[in-house]
């Protein structure tokens, strides 16, 4: 049984995700900012944990990490507010990835996004622009860090079924169901092997477990 923290609890990936992990024997804190939303996370096996993690410094992020195996950033500003973007996406993001450090959590997984890359050739002009930028200054804080570190890298996110099948480390994107992605965050964290690696996928024929082999 892995104890896991996850940021980000109630967004529609972590939803999906925390039902299988629970299932699975592990022990899932979700970590989310509205009270409101912690009967929901119940409902999907984890245990909620109320806090900002905009307002929170590492220290205090570490003392929430504290007694988990494993990390996973599923959280996000949402878009739309620049600065809230490099706020969350950026540099909270980043102050958990220290305080795991801090808190003996090694094992890092971050939900990131198929283009992520310093090289992701968004124009400036672009909306997309400061979160594109916003995630590759992250992840590649965390590639610089002393954990293991799993960055997931889903192409354009569907409402579709979890069918199980994805194809990994593909070089052009399509799409991915959120609950696809759901599975490759359990299955992540289930294989050592992932560990260090960016991993790119999309929907498609190979059953998940599986295609993180590689």
């Amino acid at each position: 049984m892995a104890r896991i923290i996850l940021f980000g609890g109630h967004g529609k990936i972590a939803l999906l995700a925390e039902p299988i992990l629970a299932g699975r024997g592990d022990s899932v804190t979700a970590v989310i900012r509205n009270p409101e939303h912690a009967d929901d996370v119940r409902a999907a096996g984890a245990e909620p944990l109320v806090a900002d993690v905009e307002q929170l410094d590492v220290a205090a992020l570490a003392t929430l990490i504290e007694g988990h195996d494993a990390v996973v950033w599923s959280a996000g500003a949402g878009g739309g507010n620049p600065d809230r973007t490099r706020a969350v996406d950026r540099d909270a993001a980043i102050r958990t990835m220290d305080a795991a450090e801090r808190a003996g959590a090694k094992r890092y997984v971050m939900v990131s996004y198929f283009g992520s890359s310093p090289e992701h050739g968004v124009d400036p002009e672009n909306s997309f622009f400061p979160y594109a930028e916003a995630k590759a200054v992250a992840d590649e804080h965390l590639r610089a860090s002393g954990l293991d570190w799993t960055v997931l890298g889903p192409s354009t996110l569907t409402l579709g079924e979890a069918s199980g099948l994805i194809d990994a480390d593909t070089a052009e994107p399509g799409s991915v169901s959120r609950a696809n992605v759901a599975r490759v965050i359990a299955a992540a964290l289930a294989d050592d092997g992932t560990i260090r690696r960016t991993i790119r996928f999309n929907d498609g024929g190979t059953p998940v477990a599986e295609a993180l082999r590689g």
